[in-house]
């Protein structure tokens, strides 16, 4: 795509100018208007040329090595420009317009020569999650007057997740249904677990390892192990992503762009003040911290669409927890407690479920209760939107949980997680539903 340069017209007024002084009668004996007039034209049409020679034979490429990255670190991105012309290219405006937040793959790069090639590597600090497109590029080139700018667009190929950020937490206080000694469920799992429940004959597509030796011994054919689910109890993580009970308070550091340098993978990172990222954040914790447990996971979650993932463990569950969470945005309708009520018959007795909200609904006090009287195990994690600019305060509701025996915990803008998530909480003893661990 061709575009006409500021100084295009300067240049077609003045050719217009000397072509009109050429021809009047008492100038047009002096040679130096119609001289002007070609050297305008040909300065005209050889701008114009060199501008069209110029966007041809240009390649981009962009290249990263990983995909993913959790949100508050730095993406780096390698940038490869070639000059596949025997033209050289004297000046080249490269343009990331990716919608990567912070992109900086943006450069002007001067005089590149005939085939060559030049690179760099442009690193962007993570300020947001989801996916985001890494592309397309856009390059612009001229002439040397500025008369006409060329542009050529690369489209882009590669995506970037960007994983919700994660705190990562020694221990995480919980109801006695999550410690050892559950009771037997009895049900058969093609996973390996510690509970072995007999053996059978070795069919096709058996893994080796299941292979129970001392027993082919005696039946002379293979045989392999039969496992059964753990007796501890599943853990189900509720997010609330109702639209109206999330709230965002004014950021005036994260909203200033940050110079990339290496000061920044120094420092801590700090979500921004809103609730809906505080939400997300301690939910990939909690999901990490049960998934390194040994523990299976599920994920509830209604935003902009309904997000459900079964209960399951180990590490590719925790990718698709994360997932889920970076994409997940406060969109939805569904408060918290209609949406634990829509699960409660898929619910295992035992099961631990973690409620987080920033919601001060009486209503979530009714469902921890209903879930206590189910032979669940509720833990509530609430997010206290008056400190994020909200209308409502979650203190009378945490007061109301931890009265009744309900382990609860509050966070506030500016909480460290960690801290927060570490410390013992209240758990009465006096209550038939829970006990110190």
């Amino acid at each position: 795509m061709i575009k006409l340069g500021r100084s295009f017209w300067w240049v077609i007024f003045l050719l217009i100018a000397s072509f009109l002084l050429s021809r009047i009668p008492n100038l047009s004996d002096n040679p130096i208007y119609l001289r002007l007039f070609i050297l305008f034209l040909l300065i005209l049409l050889t701008s114009g040329l060199w501008t069209i020679l110029s966007v041809l034979h240009l390649e981009v490429n962009r290249t990263t090595r990983v995909n993913r990255k959790p949100v508050g670190e730095v993406f780096s991105e390698n940038f490869e420009v070639s000059n596949r012309s025997i033209i050289p290219k004297v000046w080249l405006k490269i343009t990331d317009r990716s919608d990567l937040p912070g992109g900086a793959g943006s450069r002007v790069l001067t005089f590149i020569g005939s085939r060559q090639t030049r690179t760099y590597i442009a690193h962007s600090h993570l300020m947001r999650r989801g996916w985001f497109q890494l592309g397309p590029t856009q390059i612009s080139t001229g002439d040397f007057f500025g008369l006409f700018l060329a542009q050529k667009d690369f489209p882009g190929e590669d995506k970037l997740l960007v994983l919700p950020h994660m705190v990562s937490i020694r221990e995480f206080p919980a109801p006695f249904g999550m410690l050892p000694g559950g009771r037997a469920l009895r049900q058969k799992t093609l996973e390996v677990t510690p509970y072995v429940a007999g053996v059978r004959e070795f069919v096709q597509g058996d893994p080796l390892k299941s292979i129970h030796w001392p027993s082919s011994a005696r039946k002379q054919r293979l045989m392999v192990k039969e496992f059964e689910k753990d007796p501890l109890a599943e853990v189900w993580i509720f997010v609330d992503m109702q639209r109206s009970v999330h709230y965002s308070a004014v950021d005036e550091d994260n909203a200033r762009p940050q110079e990339i340098n290496w000061l920044i993978q120094k420092q801590p990172f700090r979500l921004p003040p809103e609730t809906e990222e505080y939400a997300i954040s301690i939910g990939a914790t909690l999901a990490n911290y049960y998934i390194r447990q040994k523990r299976e996971v599920g994920l509830i979650a209604a935003g902009q669409r309904y997000a459900v993932l079964p209960a399951e463990r180990g590490e590719r569950q925790l990718g698709k927890i994360l997932e889920t969470l970076a994409v997940l945005r406060a969109e939805g309708d569904l408060p918290l407690w209609g949406l634990i009520s829509t699960q409660l018959v898929h619910l295992t007795r035992g099961s631990t479920i973690i409620m987080i909200s920033s919601s001060a609904d009486q209503k979530i006090f009714t469902v921890a209760v209903d879930l206590i009287q189910r032979g669940l195990k509720p833990v509530v994690i609430l997010i206290d939107q008056a400190s994020f600019g909200g209308v409502q305060s979650s203190g009378d509701l945490h007061t109301l949980l931890i009265n009744h025996g309900v382990l609860t915990f509050t966070v506030r803008n500016g909480d460290n997680l960690k801290s927060v998530l570490e410390s013992p909480g209240l758990l009465l003893t006096n209550q038939p539903f829970f006990r110190n661990q």
